[in-house]
């Protein structure tokens, strides 16, 4: 795995041209960001007109997408899902006219669909590399970014310099194709489950009279000391120590009940706590009462 500084225009040459397939907010993004760096930009959306704006800047426009796909040695797909690129790329002159081209998708999707999509690409000669966007899209261009990429490294390195001029800091994996979209969902998960988490704190604080304005910077507060519990918990996972010195799982499950206990006095919905906690309750039973909370990780792989 390497982890690759900023690329910007300045410091690398680039392929002339790219063609964009997909003009969603982030794929909007992906094209301007191309064309701030100069680089001849094609486009394609299924919705008519949804890219006027960057056609005035300077976007070309293409009828089809086996015409958007012809016009650039490098073609970036964004769309919502692997369903959504399927429908879009398998398609006979699609696939001809992809062809000993590259095809980076930054669609999202699971890791086995990145791996489906992979077989299918050799089949047909496509140069494929797999990736996902780990950030909004405001931060397409800027330093702010964040890129993962799986394939192979040699086509990778190849397409660093045109795929430099969106910006932040670019990751290449490994040579699984997999491997980007088993990272994405792994960090959505992370994601997810925090906002599901803040959003019910939320609704708890205000029913208790707690203002969410009041409550914010008490939860940046909770947000700094996971890092290093992150990292705690990880080598924990991967040396299988789980220690629970500090804070055993028998007494988070004592402190999840609080929790739940005073949203449902409140009748707040509380599936997503009472989820964690049944988690945790179901690994004291198999006797891990006296370990870390990271001793879940363990219990949910098994089989």
């Amino acid at each position: 795995m390497s982890v690759d500084p900023q690329s910007t225009p300045q410091s690398m040459s680039r392929p002339a041209a790219v063609t964009v397939l997909g003009l969603g907010p982030m794929g909007r993004a992906l094209a301007g960001a191309f064309l701030a760096a100069g680089v001849r930009t094609t486009v394609w959306n299924r919705t008519p007109g949804r890219g006027a704006e960057l056609v005035e800047r300077g976007t070309i426009p293409a009828a089809s997408v086996a015409e958007a796909v012809a016009a650039s040695p490098l073609t970036v797909v964004c769309l919502v899902d692997y369903d959504a690129t399927d429908a879009v790329l398998r398609q006979d002159a699609v696939e001809a006219a992809l062809k000993g081209r590259v095809l980076v998708n930054l669609s999202a999707d699971t890791p086995g669909r990145a791996r489906d999509t992979g077989r299918w690409a050799e089949e047909h000669g496509i140069r494929y590399l797999d990736g996902a966007i780990m950030t909004p899209a405001g931060t397409i261009g800027s330093p702010d970014g964040v890129f993962l990429f799986s394939g192979p490294s040699e086509l990778y390195e190849e397409s660093r310099a045109l795929l430099g001029a969106l910006g932040g800091t670019h990751t290449h994996l490994g040579e699984d194709v997999g491997r980007a979209a088993a990272y994405d969902i792994a960090l959505l998960d992370i994601f997810w489950t925090a906002m599901a988490g803040f959003t019910h704190a939320l609704a708890l604080a205000d029913a208790e009279g707690v203002s969410p304005r009041e409550l914010a910077p008490f939860a940046a507060g909770i947000a700094r000391i996971l890092p290093p519990i992150f990292d705690e918990f990880a080598g924990d996972v991967e040396d299988g120590t789980y220690s629970g010195a500090v804070n055993p799982l028998t007494s988070a499950v004592s402190t999840m009940a609080h929790v739940v206990h005073a949203a449902e006095a409140h009748a707040i919905d509380s599936g997503v706590m009472r989820a964690a906690e049944g988690l945790a309750r179901r690994t004291v039973a198999l006797g891990h009462g006296a370990d870390g909370f990271s001793r879940i990780a363990e219990v949910l792989r098994r089989r």
